[in-house]
């Protein structure tokens, strides 16, 4: 299939109102297209696109290049995307990125943002790219690479949680960092957004991080607040010091119901991982 899912998109972009949390939608994620860019967005200059290829002799380097074929728009909208995800306005406290340099290069690995203050790297493995494309499917190449730039690029605009200990895997910092970065990619459609998908991992907590802290922070969009991710993002400024319970009352309001623990078994609840469990255990 040779679809065009690069081309600026030229309608407004309008959030998914709540609708059934187990099966939020059945359109398959691999045929999702790119959401459509928010008027407000469309003009925002995100920083500038430094692009290069370090290993053109590799197949998956060819590879890229036959999909992307202006990797300066390409990269510079789906920024748009992420930032109209993560904020309600142009005018909202952004981090002010001068610079995004975005590396295909062959590493081991997936891809990695680097880089603080206002200039920031991305490097994204031509071997991933080559693995992507294994069923010769042009539209899983660009779904995946989409969805690997809106991660990175959620790590290059999002706020950072203060008072909530350091990247090190395990504290309330990391696991919203990684959890809001895997959110965004499942808002923008590059994880299946059917919580019975495979995509979505099964057990965990909220402090997992990636999909098992994404997919919570999204059905919270559906279920709580149409604007939940954009307010999560923005409690890393608002909250001090930071942390789970404090964020969800911010959002949500101070109640017991909406402490994160109460939030997370209402979560597993409506998309039926108790019910999964409960099978398991009487077989």
């Amino acid at each position: 299939m040779k679809t065009n899912l690069i081309a600026l998109a030229a309608a407004l972009f309008i959030a998914a109102p709540a609708i059934n949390a187990a099966h939020p939608t059945t359109r398959p994620a691999k045929d999702h297209k790119p959401i459509k860019i928010e008027k407000k967005w469309r003009k925002y200059h995100p920083g500038k696109i430094n692009f290069v290829i370090e290993s053109p002799e590799t197949e998956g380097a060819k590879i890229y290049k036959s999909i992307v074929k202006d990797p300066d728009t390409y990269i510079t909208d789906n920024a748009r995307r992420v930032l109209q995800t993560l904020y309600f306005s142009p005018k909202d406290s952004i981090p002010n990125i001068t610079d995004i340099d975005y590396v295909v290069r062959d590493f081991d690995g997936i891809s990695y943002k680097s880089g603080d203050g206002n200039r920031v790297r991305i490097d994204y493995s031509t071997g991933w790219v080559e693995k992507s494309f294994a069923d010769n499917d042009t539209l899983k190449v660009d779904y995946e690479t989409r969805g690997v730039i809106y991660h990175e690029l959620t790590h290059a605009f999002q706020l950072c949680p203060q008072g909530a200990g350091v990247y090190d895997g395990k504290s309330p910092c990391w696991s919203f960092i990684e959890g809001c970065a895997d959110a965004v990619r499942v808002a923008c459609g590059c994880f299946n957004q059917d919580f019975s998908s495979t995509d979505r991992p099964r057990g965990g907590s909220w402090m997992s991080g990636y999909r098992q802290t994404g997919y919570f922070l999204y059905w919270l969009s559906l279920n709580k607040d149409k604007d939940f991710i954009r307010k999560f993002n923005r409690t890393a400024l608002d909250v001090v010091p930071w942390s789970w319970d404090e964020a969800m009352y911010h959002i949500l309001r101070r109640d017991e119901k909406n402490s994160v623990e109460n939030l997370w078994k209402e979560y597993i609840n409506a998309i039926g991982d108790e019910n999964e469990r409960a099978d398991v255990a009487n077989k």
